[in-house]
């Protein structure tokens, strides 16, 4: 099964007056189509995707890595998708993916790119709760009950000096630090995180594990957990909980030559990803569209937020860590465009003026991974960009030996000035109204509390 338009241009989605979207022609959406159809197929979308319009595009970049890399994609297997957004006389989007080298059967790791669900997971999750006293900023506790599970009683970092599943976002997104995903992911359930996602229209992921060291039956293991009132009152209650459903490990993802071991000895062979996270990044771009852009996709689709939820989420996904206050990251170390991939030059750290990033970054193993929506307020630009790289020449995982700073993080800077650049002459018929997407971010108050260096991401 396949759309009759396909051949003839990218993706495109455009919303009807009454704000339901419609269908015009939409890779995205086939693939969903099938799987409605016939519940039974596993999805898969098949050989790498390369549109010559990318090919031709990134022919006018001359800088020497950036053509290196273009000219060696499987070397680090790259890739990427960019999306135009064209507005209306009413201000409603239109959007055409444009793909190079995409392809969901070739593993790469998300890292932390997997707390972008996960945040809005728990979020909706809240939501569910239907508690009018349980919100995202309520204080929360987490306790442990099986092995290896460790309590979060506390947070030195919040305004309240309390955990709550609010300021774990916020800490996820900022500058990704590790810890609040695994909170998350405790409060949400494996079972009820892979089942949430796989309703929404996203079969091929697979959520399997905290960013803690365990084994595979302890991540199925969540902590008991309960959400109380400022002054200890229990508000709920939520008990350990395990995960019964079984994984499809089937598509094996070896990588490498060889590996390091905790103990840094060195194994000979292929570093098995078999049964770790899996986030394909048509995925990942496809969340972030649907939560920038909720009227775009089906209902079920959406997560369920609150427009105060969007609000929150979107001031988060673009705030920087030197404007926050709570928790209050040292803002050299952690500076504009640290967590920005696709801004992110090794000369500036600055952002440009009137520019904002709502986006979702993920590093580990080799790989770089960047899922952004780039609005330039200044110049009515906007445009989606997701990518991901992988940098370990030596064919070694483990050994904290990848070229994030000589290969990955620049070619990122080049990919991403090479579409902005391109997006600043695309002509539009209609300039974009990008008021939704502007945020009243806070300003970082002076006083004696000493910054958060050095944390875990």
């Amino acid at each position: 099964m396949r759309c009759r338009r396909l051949a003839r241009q990218p993706c495109c989605v455009t919303c009807r007056p009454d704000s339901r979207p419609m269908l015009y022609v939409t890779r995205f959406w086939c693939k969903s189509l099938v799987l409605l159809l016939f519940p039974g197929i596993t999805s898969s979308y098949g050989q790498a995707r390369t549109d010559a319009f990318l090919t031709k595009l990134f022919s006018r970049n001359t800088n020497p890595l950036f053509r290196s890399v273009i000219r060696n994609p499987a070397a680090y297997r790259l890739q990427i998708i960019y999306t135009q957004i064209d507005r209306d006389r009413q201000n409603r989007p239109s959007f055409r993916h444009y793909y190079f080298r995409v392809d969901s059967t070739e593993y790469f790791n998300p890292a932390s790119t997997v707390k972008l669900p996960a945040a809005l997971l728990a979020v909706e999750k809240i939501n569910r709760l239907n508690n009018p006293a349980i919100t995202k900023f309520t204080p929360v506790q987490i306790d442990s009950a099986y092995s290896r599970q460790t309590h979060a009683w506390t947070d030195s970092t919040s305004e309240t000096g309390l955990p709550s599943v609010a300021h774990f976002i916020k800490k996820a997104f900022l500058v990704s630090e590790n810890d609040p995903y695994t909170r998350l992911y405790e409060f949400i359930g494996q079972g009820e995180f892979n089942r949430s996602l796989h309703a929404k229209g996203y079969p091929d992921t697979r959520i399997t594990h905290r960013f803690v060291r365990m084994s595979a039956d302890e991540n199925r293991h969540t902590n008991p957990l309960r959400f109380i009132r400022p002054d200890g009152a229990l508000l709920y209650a939520q008990p350990a909980a395990y995960n019964p459903d079984p994984f499809d490990f089937r598509r094996v993802a070896k990588l490498g030559k060889g590996y390091l071991t905790a103990n840094d000895s060195l194994v000979n062979a292929p570093f098995d990803f078999t049964e770790r996270n899996r986030l394909p990044l048509e995925s990942l771009h496809r969340m972030l569209q649907s939560v920038l852009f909720p009227e775009s996709v089906p209902a079920r689709q959406r997560f369920t937020l609150t427009p105060d939820d969007y609000r929150f989420v979107y001031q988060y996904l673009s705030q920087y860590p030197g404007e926050t206050n709570y928790p209050k990251y040292d803002a050299s170390a952690y500076y504009d465009s640290y967590v920005k991939f696709f801004f992110k030059d090794s000369l500036h750290h600055a952002m440009p003026n009137g520019l904002r990033v709502f986006n979702k970054v993920g590093w580990a193993y080799g790989f770089l991974t960047d899922a952004s929506y780039v609005a330039d307020f200044a110049n009515g630009v906007e445009f989606m960009l997701s990518a991901t790289i992988y940098v370990n020449s030596d064919g070694i995982l483990n050994d904290n030996k990848y070229e994030y700073e000589s290969v990955g993080h620049p070619f990122l800077y080049q990919l991403g000035q090479t579409i902005y650049q391109y997006e600043r002459t695309r002509q539009r018929t209609h300039k974009p109204d990008l008021s939704r997407f502007r945020v009243d971010y806070e300003k970082r108050r002076t006083d004696s509390r000493p910054v958060v260096k050095n944390v875990e991401n």
